[in-house]
């Protein structure tokens, strides 16, 4: 890996707060785009994640890899079994991150599930996530309560640790949250896992007004966002929109042609982007 990756790493502290602090400053939400690491194969995901970037993705969160993947619906979980088919590994991760920032300084965010994070060593897991350029982690099956040593090793390291708010959380858990929480927290404005829906939660405007009264964090909303109408939507109601399945499944669409799925991936961004005013 070059040295000015590192370089980039070491002056950009703070990627998540300046991406939504450029953001505001624009009137506009931001583009945080799913797709699961090395789906289908190492060099392919490597291209999709340039392709993302430069067709208007501002935060890349990424999904690594997991046997057991509570959270996601059948287009993220066949992702995850396709990676781990080809051979994917958490050292292919960190890899797939490091190569990254050799031409983006894009937010970085591991979406991902706490066994994979404890099996390593939480400190251990942070600090390597930190050096390769990773800004955050989303460990989904990790509530709060139970995320001390995490947060607190993330904190030593100024690793962001976003957690979710979901349709389904009392009002008096969303301050616990939100305390723990930083970088942003992520709302799920659908019960059950991910994919592609054809509405949106008609009361999104103020669950994400009840969030906001326990946090000055940026608020951006996922699962179930596929559309440039919804991401539109979801834009004004929110500080950032989150596309996942709807990006995926140009992977899976176009297996036997990576070519093909850089060709719709990248149309797909672009699309969902111009609904956000992006350039």
């Amino acid at each position: 890996m070059r040295d000015d990756s590192q370089l980039l790493i070491m002056e950009n502290p703070d990627r998540i707060a300046k991406l939504f602090s450029s953001c505001k400053e624009n009137g506009r939400a931001a583009f945080v785009g799913y797709v699961c690491a090395c789906d289908p194969d190492f060099e392919t995901s490597l291209r999709v994640c340039r392709n993302l970037l430069e067709n208007g993705v501002d935060l890349l969160e990424l999904g690594v890899p997991f046997s057991d993947p509570l959270a996601d619906g059948l287009t993220n979980q066949l992702a995850a079994q396709r990676a781990l088919d080809a051979g994917c590994t958490q050292d292919d991760i960190f890899r797939l991150v490091e190569e990254i920032r050799e031409f983006s300084d894009a937010p970085i965010v591991f979406y991902t599930y706490y066994n994979l994070v404890f099996s390593q060593g939480i400190k251990n897991y942070v600090e390597r996530a930190k050096k390769v350029g990773v800004d955050g982690l989303l460990t989904l099956d990790l509530p709060p309560e139970e995320a001390e040593e995490l947060v607190k090793a993330s904190k030593e390291l100024e690793m962001k640790n976003i957690f979710i708010v979901a349709p389904t959380t009392p009002t008096w858990r969303i301050p616990v949250i939100t305390n723990t929480a930083s970088g942003f927290i992520y709302y799920v404005s659908r019960e059950g896992v991910t994919g592609e829906r054809d509405d949106l939660a008609g009361d999104l405007v103020e669950r994400v007004d009840a969030i906001r009264k326990h946090t000055a964090l940026p608020v951006v909303v996922g699962f179930g966002i596929s559309n440039a109408d919804q991401v539109r939507q979801v834009a004004q109601a929110s500080d950032g929109v989150v596309v996942g399945s709807a990006l995926v499944n140009c992977i899976s669409r176009n297996l036997s042609s990576p070519t093909l799925a850089l060709e719709q991936i990248g149309e797909k961004a672009t699309e969902l982007a111009g609904a956000l005013g992006v350039k």
